[in-house]
């Protein structure tokens, strides 16, 4: 009896695997999660008060670099990992260089924008 019910899951497309999804992805996308809202965090914040930064938005900016390092360094090691799910991997990388991209257009606007 269960031989026919795994035989019938099995014709439906169902695959049973053993893959699981790395740590350290997860904890990539969850790191560039948090440099992209402190970042945008920091961002809004300043432009309600006028554009005037205080030391507090600056010491949010450096904490989402820090955050935005250790999680490219995260994805980029996770990539390592055999028969592992790249989902979290790829998301967590692109996260990343997303936060980076949103830094680089914060000092690009700071330094040339008027």
């Amino acid at each position: 009896m269960c031989k026919g019910y795994f035989e019938m899951l099995k014709n439906k497309g169902f695959i049973f695997t053993n893959k699981k999804h790395t740590e350290r992805g997860i904890m990539s996308t969850i790191l560039g999660v948090l440099a992209n809202f402190t970042l945008g965090e920091a961002v809004y914040l300043s432009y309600l008060n006028g554009g005037a930064v205080s030391d507090r938005y600056t010491a949010a900016g450096l904490l989402a670099v820090i955050f935005m390092i250790a999680g490219m360094w995260l994805g980029i090691w996770s990539t390592t990992e055999k028969e592992k799910f790249k989902l979290f991997t790829v998301l967590g990388i692109f996260v990343n260089v997303l936060a980076f991209g949103m830094l680089s257009l914060v000092l690009f606007a700071g330094a040339y924008v008027e």
